[in-house]
């Protein structure tokens, strides 16, 4: 053979070989640079002073791990003081109060997030996530005639990025009292179909108001309508006998689905926003639960809070998923003790404070409000055991993910997200410049990362009006205060800091007519 054809050859060997080197080095880059499976643990009217890290005297031993190997922020928060405008904007990118309608829902509402809106869910399946939502919901389902609970309930979840959907439709105390999977009732018998009135009272089932002898949890104010599983709720419900589900058993309930959604077999990383019914009311804890911390069932579901956040991080562990998965752990506004049920949470509260050093709680314009518990664990990328004071707002989820995984998302949609990724991994301590907070009755407030914060003048009452003891900082005065100085709120600064006031009204209106 000629010289030609062994030089040809031996060129051709060492081409393959070069080949085979860089499809392996892009395979190890490619296994280094993995994006990380994300779960973000969203729970309800968890106060700002509700975990042992921030200060509780409840034990909270697996939510502390989260800290301990991960980033505790001290200065972030939810957007909202009540859960639906919350959910609706961390979802979605958008302030709720931009729009009328998104205050809290109703237990019928049709779907507050449309089809055609940018949502998170979106982005990370435009990046090639599965997507999954387990727990509750409390965002509407179906179009303009509101939710057909005997047929196919949509638009929901489906329909806005969320490949997989195992829900509550709206709360616990809310009727329907059943379980939803992606389209369909769970269980529904179709010869027992399900009929809810907010209005006027249907079927014959028994209410709290007419009967509290069958009740195992007495109601203080408002949810006194129909009684399932011994309480009673907000509205009315017939029917769906079959579907009906016990309070006790949503944390083991919620845990099953997620195990399954997130063990699935998947060449893709999964997105689960994992909402849980802790510390919402009617607060039921499973039977291993109740009584074990002596702070009475508020205390008991936060005990089963803390089993659930152990439970899925023990799964992690298992799996072999926990160094690439990304878990964010936050609530949905601020804590109540007394919202609609006798269940001594006042009597046995003792020297726990769920607010912390905050004053307020839900539905409030003070800190509380929405000042939350914000932990991100991410053990490939976050040095664990580190605290951030970072100002940061869960409406920037959207934007955040969006830039880290290069994705693009509707601006003009999404107006009030931004790239907050630097904050969420540890990487910039200063975080938002300022945000805007949503109290009861869509009620703004505009605090900056210096620590001024306004409460604008308005007529709202000086506590909430149908229950709970809450301040919630409404005033027919400007109010101004320094929560860097001062986080109880207890200087009004208006009269002192005039300037300040001014920049801070008009941020605020340039904000809104955004």
């Amino acid at each position: 053979m000629s010289k030609i054809y062994y030089v040809g050859l031996l060129l051709l060997l060492i081409g393959f070989s070069c080949s085979n080197k860089k499809t392996a080095t892009s395979g190890e880059e490619k296994l280094a640079t993995k994006e990380p499976n994300v779960l973000v643990i969203y729970t309800d009217d968890l106060g700002y002073g509700d975990v042992a890290r921030y200060g509780g005297q409840i034990p909270t031993p697996n939510i502390d791990e989260l800290a301990a190997d991960g980033l505790l922020f001290t200065n972030a928060y939810a957007t909202a003081a009540t859960c639906t405008p919350s959910r609706y904007a961390m979802l979605t990118g958008e302030y709720a109060w931009r729009a009328k309608g998104r205050g809290v829902a109703p237990g019928d509402a049709s779907a507050l997030i449309r089809p055609d809106r940018e949502t998170l869910p979106s982005v990370m399946q435009r990046a090639g996530y599965r997507t999954g939502v387990i727990g509750k919901w409390h965002l509407g389902l179906g179009g303009d005639e509101g939710p057909d609970w005997n047929g196919a309930l949509k638009p929901g979840p489906l329909e806005i990025g969320f490949d997989y959907s195992f829900i509550i439709p709206a709360t616990g105390d809310r009727v329907p009292t059943v379980f939803v999977e992606d389209h369909h009732v769970v269980g529904l018998d179709p010869e027992d179909p399900i009929e809810v009135s907010y209005r006027d009272k249907v079927g014959d089932r028994p209410t709290g108001k007419e009967h509290p002898e069958q009740l195992k949890m007495m109601w203080s104010h408002g949810h006194n309508h129909t009684i399932v599983n011994g309480v009673s709720r907000i509205g009315y419900m017939a029917g769906g006998e079959a579907a009906l589900w016990r309070d006790e058993d949503f944390a083991q309930t919620f845990v099953d689905k997620a195990s399954r959604f997130i063990t699935q077999e998947s060449d893709k990383p999964f997105f689960l926003y994992f909402a849980t019914h802790d510390i919402h009311v009617p607060r039921i804890a499973h039977e291993k639960f109740q009584g074990t911390t002596g702070f009475g069932p508020r205390g008991d579901v936060i005990a089963q809070l803390d089993w659930t956040v152990g439970e899925l991080v023990k799964l992690l562990k298992e799996e072999g998923l926990e160094e690439n998965t990304m878990i964010i752990f936050s609530s949905d506004n601020g804590p109540v003790l007394d919202d609609g049920y006798e269940d001594k949470a006042r009597e046995l509260i003792s020297n726990h404070k769920p607010w912390g050093a905050l004053r307020g709680g839900k539905y409030s314009a003070f800190e509380a409000g929405t000042r939350v518990p914000f932990i991100v664990k991410w053990p490939a990328k976050i040095e664990g055991g580190k605290t951030s004071d970072a100002m940061v707002s869960q409406v920037d989820l959207v934007g955040s993910f969006a830039g880290y995984l290069g994705q693009e998302y509707n601006a003009q949609q999404a107006v009030d997200t931004q790239n907050a990724w630097p904050a969420l991994v540890g990487e910039d301590n200063e975080g938002r410049e300022g945000l805007v907070q949503e109290a009861l009755f869509s009620n703004l407030t505009y605090i900056r990362r210096d620590g001024y914060k306004l409460i604008p003048a308005n007529n709202g009452p000086d506590m909430v009006p149908w229950g709970p003891i809450i301040e919630t900082g409404f005033s027919e005065e400007d109010q101004l205060y320094n929560v860097k100085e001062d986080p109880g709120e207890t200087k009004d600064l208006s009269a002192a800091s005039p300037k300040v006031m001014a920049e801070m009204k008009s941020t605020l209106q340039r904000i809104k007519d955004k």
